[in-house]
């Protein structure tokens, strides 16, 4: 089996596993048969979106890294649907294409925009599976529904120059998503162009937030956070933003089913730059969803499925009213994101550096990737009992022997580097011939 072969069998594994669980849970159906009032948020509704998610899965995408060109390709035969319009809308720094889809004729207008970080794609990964649910599903409920009762425009990949060398920042290196009020750049000029021209009743910002962030204080890995954004710096609470929230709590209770205790709250500080906080101000009830990481989900197609099950809960939502039910408290309950988790632990071992007796040392290691968990580097070394870390490996009664990668020698001198390369062997004793327990690193 190739490696792109292995990807796709792997994507598709983990949306299928994760469909089934709930699938098993709830009544059959077919997708998209949930009826209107079915209730906003409840387990049919996940389970469904998520057999849509595994039906309509674009198998040309199975990594989190893509470039423009290989996206537009993977999503070009479900745009050739009669029933979406794709339009360019303007040019990135380097010359790229920026484009919406738009889907629907219904009264009310909804603007989803995603990647306007290039190295977050998730969401950009989601949106191609519900184009070609919306191309391809014929005469199916939900599409039904959404078709006439939403105008519903995509703007999906808004920073294809990031997404060429999967960083945040754009080709002059600016964050697309800190330019909403000068508005320097192209990328957030055709945002704003759009806006202006859609006038959206409703907004989703699509994000990816650090794997290392989790649930509250000493939560759970956040599998994705939730956010109403402020539109003053009073935080503040009108119509706009109060149908926010009812959205919001309509997706924390869908994700519940599927995700409980990996769902936070984003910090809802007003941001003067930021695009969620000022198309709130705008006028358009906007959601932010960031998707951050799951245990062994390293191209997040597990994320990437319940983005398809969220996104169409949430527009079904909206399509029928029934957002109106959702309980704020859902959302207000949940716990806001907190960051500073070292990625791995390894806890009660002893280090041995070459010429030093072994002394009590604990190791703290981060990932350049967190969510593929590669290119581990040492990030603190020392009594870290009180650390917090997504993962922990207790080395009690074991030897820490460095590689000679991660030490300087100088003279007759000895150093642990940190940042150097988290390459550890746990061995038995203090001797380097000593039994091997376990290598951390590659």
């Amino acid at each position: 089996m190739t490696m792109r072969a292995g990807r796709r069998a792997h994507a598709l594994a983990a949306a299928a596993l994760l469909a089934a669980a709930l699938v098993a849970a709830c009544a059959g159906g077919r997708p998209g048969g949930a009826a209107p009032d079915a209730g906003c948020c409840g387990e049919a509704v996940l389970a469904n979106g998520l057999r849509i998610a595994e039906r309509y899965h674009v198998g040309a995408i199975v990594s989190r890294r893509f470039t423009h060109a290989e996206y537009w390709a993977a999503v070009a035969p479900s745009l050739a649907s009669p029933d979406l319009r794709t339009d360019e809308v303007g040019r990135s720094m380097l010359g790229r294409e920026l484009r919406t889809v738009t889907f629907g004729t219904g009264p009310v207008r909804v603007l989803l925009w995603s990647q306007m970080h290039g190295d977050e794609a998730t969401a950009s990964m989601a949106l191609a599976d519900i184009f070609r649910f919306l191309a391809e599903a014929s005469g199916d409920p939900l599409r039904a529904r959404l078709h006439d009762r939403l105008t519903i425009v995509f703007f999906p990949m808004l920073n294809p120059d990031g997404a060429e060398l999967f960083q945040r920042e754009n080709a002059a290196g600016i964050d697309v998503n800190r330019d909403a009020r000068r508005l320097s750049t192209p990328e957030a000029r055709a945002l704003k162009a759009v806006h202006d021209s859609v006038r959206p009743d409703f907004g989703f910002n699509l994000h990816d937030q650090g794997a290392r962030t989790r649930v509250g204080a000493t939560g759970l890995q956040s599998g994705i956070a939730l956010l109403a954004p402020a539109y003053d710096d009073a935080r503040s609470w009108n119509a706009s933003r109060s149908r926010a929230r009812l959205v919001a709590a309509t997706l924390a209770e869908l994700l519940g089913h599927a995700i409980a205790g990996r769902i936070a709250k984003y910090d809802d500080t007003f941001n003067h730059r930021a695009f969620g906080d000022l198309m709130e101000q705008w006028g358009a009830s906007t959601v932010l969803i960031e998707s951050g990481a799951l245990p062994g989900d390293l191209d997040k197609q597990r994320l990437r499925a319940l983005n398809v099950a969220a996104i169409l809960g949430a527009l079904d939502a909206i399509a029928t009213g029934s957002y109106r039910k959702a309980d704020p408290a859902a959302y207000e309950r949940l716990p806001y994101n907190t960051s500073g988790a070292s990625d791995l632990l390894v806890t009660g071992g002893s280090l041995v550096l070459p010429g030093q007796p072994p002394l009590r040392a604990d190791v703290a290691i981060n990932y350049e990737d967190a969510v593929a968990r590669t290119g581990g580097r040492i990030r603190d070394v020392g009594d870290l009992a009180d650390a917090v870390a997504l993962d922990t490996l207790d080395a009690a009664g074991l030897f820490l022997h460095p590689d000679s990668s991660a030490l300087t020698r100088r003279g007759e001198g000895t150093w642990l580097r940190i940042g150097a390369r988290a390459v550890l062997d746990l061995r038995r004793g203090p001797d380097s011939t000593s039994a091997l327990v376990r290598r951390i690193g590659p």
